[in-house]
């Protein structure tokens, strides 16, 4: 049954909470064990010591790789604060043989999995920056995995970032099919962020076309941060998802001005800048973090915030 009312998750109070994930036993932090597990539609290129990384340009495959991330002043992963704010770096990647999105489900057999799908105006080394954080940030104990697709990282491309984004919702279903098909698989938590929000909406949308609700139950949490995604097209796209959207969490904020110049070049209201009202009877969650956006763009509350990281913690915690 499909939640009645609009659910209102508190940021006050959440740091610390004693409860554990969904992860398997002995399972490990991100700071423990520092692997990156990257799909991707971007193009490998290749850059000295640290090749193969991956550029802006549109592959017509899916690649899986491997990725080993360092802190940028070289400190040891597991001496790092579970709430650390510095940023992390990729120090190497290996590509892995194979079908992709098999391969990466085989991977991740036996450990609950956090995966992510970055917004515009990011690079792989950014995205990479910012699942880490995020993962590190809510101690996160089971497989860490991110989805990249060719964004150029521009704040002038957002037409070209936007068409990337379609591009890459059928590649994502795929990888959706595996992880959350997979027979020995454990659980999947989803989140994604600003423009990312578009490509999980329509891959959940394709998936769920394909394949009804089968995965349904494997389906942790579903976090979509400052969506940059039409108003209208938002709701739509929720009418949809049908019970998926009891997964759900959305994450506004009314001030987030990366969202306003969206609404300017896009021509409409973005679902990640609404007033919390604006949702209520959608049938989904949403944390309100206006209060705790800061800075001049305020798009990147959902990893920068101990609050709204905390919040997304618990979501993860009761899925």
């Amino acid at each position: 049954m499909l939640l009645a009312a609009l659910g209102v998750l508190p940021l006050a109070g959440c740091i610390g909470s004693s409860r554990g994930f969904n992860a398997r036993a002995g399972a490990e932090q991100l700071a423990a064990d520092p692997t990156l597990h990257v799909v991707t539609t971007r193009r490998i290129i290749r850059d000295g010591a640290k090749s193969p990384f991956f550029d802006s340009s549109r592959s017509n495959q899916l690649t899986y790789a491997r990725a080993t991330l360092e802190a940028p002043d070289g400190s040891v992963f597991g001496q790092l604060n579970a709430l650390v704010t510095s940023e992390f770096a990729v120090k190497r990647v290996e590509p892995v043989a194979g079908p992709a999105a098999t391969t990466l489900a085989e991977t991740l057999r036996g450990r609950d999995s956090l995966l992510f799908v970055h917004g515009y105006n990011q690079t792989f080394e950014t995205a990479s920056r910012d699942i880490a954080q995020l993962s590190n940030g809510i101690g996160f104990k089971g497989n860490t995995a991110l989805f990249t697709w060719p964004s150029k990282g521009g704040l002038l491309d957002y037409g070209y970032d936007r068409e990337s984004a379609l591009l890459a919702r059928d590649p994502l279903a795929d990888v959706l099919a595996s992880l959350l098909q997979d027979e020995f698989g454990a659980r999947l938590h989803l989140i994604a962020h600003s423009m990312g929000t578009l490509v999980t909406l329509e891959a959940l949308r394709s998936y769920r076309d394909r394949n009804g609700d089968k995965g349904l139950d494997r389906l942790g949490a579903l976090v979509l941060a400052a969506p940059d995604v039409d108003a209208d097209v938002f709701k739509a796209a929720l009418e949809k998802l049908g019970p998926w959207r009891e997964k759900m969490t959305v994450i506004t904020a009314t001030n987030d001005r990366a969202l306003d110049i969206s609404r300017r070049l896009a021509g409409g209201d973005r679902a990640g800048a609404l007033p919390r009202s604006a949702l209520e009877g959608t049938g989904v969650r949403v944390i309100d973090a206006t209060e705790f956006a800061s800075g001049i763009i305020r798009h990147d509350v959902f990893v920068a915030n101990a609050d709204v990281r905390a919040a997304i913690k618990r979501a993860v915690e009761r899925a």
